[in-house]
């Protein structure tokens, strides 16, 4: 619930609204490294399962080696963590908060499909994709506190550089970022972060985004407006049975004035049903 409130508030003010960045690149690729030195700072939402599965191995007092012998206590974790994300996935969303989802992009499918969803929604889409030769990938792994095991260190890394292209397609050459991770330094990184924080800055191109910002806007002035008017009421009638003047309302009824202010119609419309006499 507390998270609910916090999107709700966010909304229409984030910072990232209706910007989504899909993030691409195998075991060893230095993804996660990438990912916070090109998009720390910007009020983005992660959306990491893995962060999330590690802690759970880590309470539950289970390897982050991955054993197989450790396979059917660590499965159902690894579903708790992936259901738990996608609900804080559907929560991010329902506000249009800025995202950065974390994948490894073996599964073109799922991506393009999540993609699609965000679209319809209004979202723009980028991708950055994280690359690093195999020879890299396979000693970064053998370095990790959670390692994978060789074979499919491999058969990812294979996986994701076939998928380059569709992705490449998919998302459009100025939305698709390639980082040449191997040896990345600051200059490379430094460029990266302003290159997305402009993406981030830019205004949303969406229609669909645009009308549901507005939708939002005029939500919350309707509403600040009620309680001014429920306030300026309660006030109102309180210096009306304390029997204050009442030739010049507003004058003590903060509230009020700021509703005459904001609502002239709304003020003189009560300020008629209380029978009063304004100069």
């Amino acid at each position: 619930m507390k998270l609910f409130k916090q999107v709700i508030q966010e909304g229409v003010y984030d910072p990232g609204i209706f910007k989504a960045f899909f993030l691409a690149g195998g075991p060893g690729s230095g993804k996660t490294y990438v990912t916070n030195r090109s998009t720390g700072g910007m009020g983005l939402k992660l959306v990491n399962s893995d962060t999330r599965f590690e802690r759970y191995l880590t309470k539950a007092g289970l390897s982050l080696k991955m054993p197989d012998k450790e396979a059917a206590l660590r499965d159902p974790l690894r579903a708790k963590a992936k259901k738990v994300t996608g609900d804080q996935m559907d929560l991010y969303i329902q506000g249009r908060l800025g995202l950065v989802i974390d994948a490894t992009g073996r599964d073109y499918s799922i991506i393009s499909r999540q993609k699609s969803l965000l679209q319809m929604l209004g979202y723009d889409c980028y991708m950055i994709f994280v690359n690093t030769s195999l020879e890299v990938a396979l000693e970064r792994n053998r370095t990790r506190t959670r390692r994978v095991p060789e074979d499919i260190t491999r058969k990812s890394w294979q996986t994701v550089q076939n998928n380059i292209g569709k992705f490449q397609t998919s998302f459009g050459r100025s939305n698709f970022i390639v980082v040449d991770n191997n040896n990345a330094n600051e200059d490379i990184l430094n460029k990266l972060w302003g290159r997305v924080r402009g993406l981030v800055r830019a205004p949303v191109r969406s229609i669909v985004a645009k009308r549901w910002m507005q939708i939002q806007l005029d939500t919350k002035k309707q509403t600040a407006l009620a309680k001014l008017t429920a306030d300026a009421i309660k006030q109102l009638d309180k210096d009306i049975k304390a029997r204050k003047d009442m030739t010049n309302p507003y004058s003590a009824n903060p509230f009020l004035f700021k509703l005459k202010q904001q609502d002239p119609k709304a003020f003189m419309n009560l300020i008629k049903q209380r029978g009063l006499n304004v100069k």
